[in-house]
């Protein structure tokens, strides 16, 4: 093993279990987190040492005729939690509950036009936009049609849950108690056509976070936790830490913490450009927040009938911002200097997931004077 694949394997060993703990971190809500992140990762280094010791043990008895040693190891146990929050999610979360299986897609029939229209729907969340052709067939095939009324309850908060939906029609509700001695469902945010919510439950096999009510008559597509494990979920991680990855060079998100940037990278789409194709024009309007992902574009702009190039940008760098937040036509011509990767935030996911936009960009005050400057 050379030594680039040794730190690729060190950083997903790092990542797994930063990863499981913000996780916890998050669903539990600690009010001295930095002791309760301190206890997490004791108990990692405990189970790790019981692990290691075992396999010591099951090595010395075996016979040294057999080549092949199975090992045995323990996922971390969950930190006691001493504020009255449901305890944390079980070993089944990375464990036998979601190993795969002989698996066998289960197919729901479907006119083409609502294989078409669910397809259009799936395009627009995060988790599907990496999955190839075939692959998009199968969770199309797999889904299957529900119905609810008006003020029917979708999911509870604390339920098992064992799919995630879409909504292809309809207004939801998401309310949730932020501790469990809450009395009383805090309101959070409204679900539309196109949107997702259940997914938590089957990436971490954890308990529902969320409470969904039907605001109005709603049509849900439903996909089960066996598609979404052997079709889904690889697809998913790997595209959310490339996200990840590109987000952590964007200079003006360095203040955002690791759950706002999560959010981010599930509302992100991906879009390729070959050198000298043009990602915005000068004086259009403006509806998408970009990041360059790879390769380098340069900014053009008009002065008295002629073109000048004002502006490189590179991976990590970012642009659009200013006609989103101020409400202005493009004020340059952005074009692919080589081919490119940029991802993107539409308007609403922009306001909604970088917002209000204002106490993002006052944590960045002195460096987003820079920007605008450059802009």
């Amino acid at each position: 093993m050379n030594n680039k694949q040794r730190i690729a394997k060190y950083k997903e060993k790092v990542n797994d279990v930063i990863e499981k703990m913000m996780y916890e971190l998050f669903k539990q809500q600690p009010e001295n987190y930095i002791d309760w992140m301190m206890e997490y990762l004791e108990q990692v280094k405990r189970n790790s040492l019981k692990s290691q010791q075992a396999k010591f043990e099951v090595e010395y008895n075996l016979s040294s005729e057999e080549e092949e040693n199975e090992e045995v190891e323990e996922l971390p146990q969950p930190v006691k939690n001493t504020k009255g929050f449901r305890s944390s999610v079980s070993a089944e979360v990375f464990g036998m509950h979601n190993k795969k299986e002989n698996f066998i897609p289960r197919v729901i029939p479907k006119t083409e036009e609502q294989k078409q229209q669910i397809l259009e729907k799936l395009m627009k969340v995060f988790m599907f936009s990496a999955l190839g052709q075939n692959e998009q067939e199968i969770v199309v095939n797999a889904m299957e049609e529900k119905h609810y009324q008006k003020d029917q309850w979708v999911i509870n908060q604390g339920d098992d849950g064992g799919e995630l939906y879409i909504v292809f029609s309809g207004e939801l509700d998401c309310f949730r108690r932020m501790k469990a001695t809450d009395t009383e469902q805090k309101y959070l945010k409204e679900y539309k056509s196109g949107d997702m919510f259940g997914e938590l439950s089957l990436l971490y096999n954890a308990p529902r976070a969320a409470s969904i009510q039907a605001k109005r008559d709603s049509i849900l597509f439903a996909l089960d936790r066996s598609t979404f494990n052997n079709i889904v979920k690889d697809a998913t991680i790997k595209k959310r830490q490339q996200y990840e990855d590109v987000l952590s060079k964007v200079e003006l998100l360095q203040s955002m913490d690791t759950y706002e940037k999560t959010q981010i990278c599930d509302g992100l789409k991906e879009q390729v450009y070959s050198k000298g194709q043009i990602i915005i024009q000068e004086g259009e309007e403006g509806d998408k927040f970009y990041m360059v992902a790879d390769g380098t574009l340069i900014a053009y702009k008009q002065n008295n009938g002629s073109s000048e190039q004002v502006l490189r940008y590179q991976t990590g760098d970012y642009f659009g911002e200013l006609a989103l937040i101020h409400k202005v036509p493009r004020q340059a011509t952005i074009k692919a200097e080589t081919d490119c990767t940029v991802v993107y935030l539409d308007s609403n996911s922009f306001l909604r997931l970088l917002g209000p936009v204002e106490d993002i960009l006052r944590r960045n005050a002195a460096n987003y004077k820079k920007f605008i400057s450059n802009q």
